[in-house]
């Protein structure tokens, strides 16, 4: 008996210490990512060169990591700001990401999990995906940050940004789904990409 307790406090112990280990690989991954092989080639934001216009990246909570694209347009600074009490409407592609560029046109399409993006309306419907007509909307999203649930990398992902951003927000799996399996389409500890426009802010 205590040979069979032994071995199963082994176990436990040596899955806890994979699971430890699978966050700051990821974070270093992200990082390696972002500032390598991400086109265009980011910074941290802290590390953006006075006088000059790098791309850019910001960090929250080491596990989620915001790319904005045109953060340095003048007119945006004018345009109305996401908080944590605005309602917003956006168009997004989910992706599960793994560390590579992702294609959002072209013939090497990279295929989101999900998505409400017209563009890809004919591509979910097609033979190839099999989804049936009616079963998928691809109406804007509305958000109440207030009341609706979400994953917390999604959440921190909006706030902070203004109406017609284009965002790609790319998160470890701590802020994402965790360690859960979602009708086998996302693995547990996966990291996750969303790409989003912000249509409205009210």
């Amino acid at each position: 008996m205590r040979q069979l307790a032994l071995i199963a406090t082994l176990l436990f112990c040596l899955a806890c210490s994979q699971e430890e280990e699978v966050l700051p690989k990821q974070q270093e991954k992200m990082v390696t990512y972002l500032t390598s092989t991400h086109q265009p080639k980011l910074v941290a934001k802290e590390n953006v060169e006075a006088g000059t216009e790098q791309p850019y990246y910001e960090v929250f909570d080491r596990s989620l990591y915001r790319y904005i694209d045109g953060a340095y347009n003048p007119d945006r600074a004018t345009r109305k700001e996401v908080t944590e009490t605005s309602v917003v409407t956006i168009t997004f592609r989910a992706y599960l990401f793994n560390f590579q560029n992702i294609q959002t046109d072209g013939n090497r399409l990279t295929m989101p999990f999900w998505t409400n993006d017209p563009l890809l309306e004919e591509a979910f419907f097609s033979e190839n995906v099999g989804l049936t007509p009616g079963a998928w909307t691809f109406e804007p999203l509305v958000i109440d940050l207030k009341h609706d649930s979400l994953i917390r990398g999604l959440r921190l992902a909006l706030i902070g940004c203004r109406e017609l951003d284009s965002v790609e927000a790319f998160m470890t799996y701590n802020m994402a789904y965790g360690d859960k399996h979602l009708i086998n389409i996302i693995e547990k500890e996966s990291p996750i990409a969303f790409f989003f426009t912000i249509d409205h802010v009210e």
